[in-house]
């Protein structure tokens, strides 16, 4: 495949994504140690909690639950543009825009990723995720998809089609259904009126618990970027390429 290059590429956000299996019983001092070894490359130090809202069935009825989450733990670098986050047999490196080159952030992904394993000594991962978050933002009141996107919903014909919102998300199995690759497209909300907010997210996930093995990391992350830069040049139309001004940058993935 021929990577192309583009100046200003509509990546928002990189998220790599481990979910461990333990190999001991969880620690709370886990994070504080990991951030005494990275704290000369990411000083600032936040704590986040979480809660999750669900319905489950009780008794031929349905009651609403609300759960706290553990706290997971942030660790920013100083510019606020890359941020590590450890929790529970959890480990999350995220790159907001501007994004570098893949040569810049694949270290980022490797270097946290050795600290992780030597203090909290998982036994194996249960779930890998590399993620592209991309919005692309119109400078009009409405957008024919299909002049855009090779991958978008399409209604039958006798409906209207001029809709206000949508959301389409197609999962694909890979690897004889060890990975997944998982694509959405959806509307969001515009930072200013009269534009079209689009966001093409592409996940490629390890969802067979210990199908790959912690010492064949790199080799598993470098196989899923570039099939999430295949992804994305599928899903796009040489008229979007447009919009990113192509030749002198990074693509959305790279």
């Amino acid at each position: 495949m021929i990577h192309k290059q583009y100046k200003n590429p509509p990546i928002v956000e990189a998220v790599c994504e481990f979910q461990f299996i333990p190999g001991q019983p969880w620690d709370i001092t886990i994070p504080g140690i990991i951030y005494e070894k990275i704290k000369d490359r990411f000083p600032e130090k936040k704590q986040q909690m979480g809660i999750e809202l669900g319905i489950k069935p009780r008794e031929a009825q349905l009651e609403s639950k609300i759960e706290m989450l553990p706290a997971r733990m942030q660790f920013l670098r100083s510019d606020k543009k890359a941020l590590i986050q450890v929790g529970l047999d959890l480990l999350v490196v995220n790159h907001l825009k501007p994004y570098p080159r893949w040569e810049n952030f694949k270290p980022i992904i490797l270097e946290n990723f050795k600290v992780y394993l030597q203090v909290a000594k998982p036994s194996g991962i249960r779930r890998i995720g590399l993620r592209y978050i991309n919005k692309i933002d119109f400078e009009s009141s409405e957008v024919e998809l299909e002049s855009y996107f090779k991958f978008y919903p399409k209604l039958a014909s006798d409906l209207p089609q001029v809709y206000e919102t949508f959301i389409a998300r197609v999962e694909i199995p890979y690897e004889e259904g060890r990975d997944r690759l998982i694509l959405s497209l959806a509307t969001a909300v515009p930072e200013k009126p009269g534009i079209v907010s689009i966001i093409l997210d592409l996940d490629y996930a390890m969802v067979k618990p210990k199908t790959v093995p912690l010492d064949d990391i790199e080799t598993w992350i470098e196989k899923a970027h570039t099939k999430l830069e295949s992804a994305f040049e599928a899903c796009i139309t040489d008229k979007c390429r447009k919009l990113f001004s192509e030749e002198g940058g990074n693509n959305a993935c790279k």
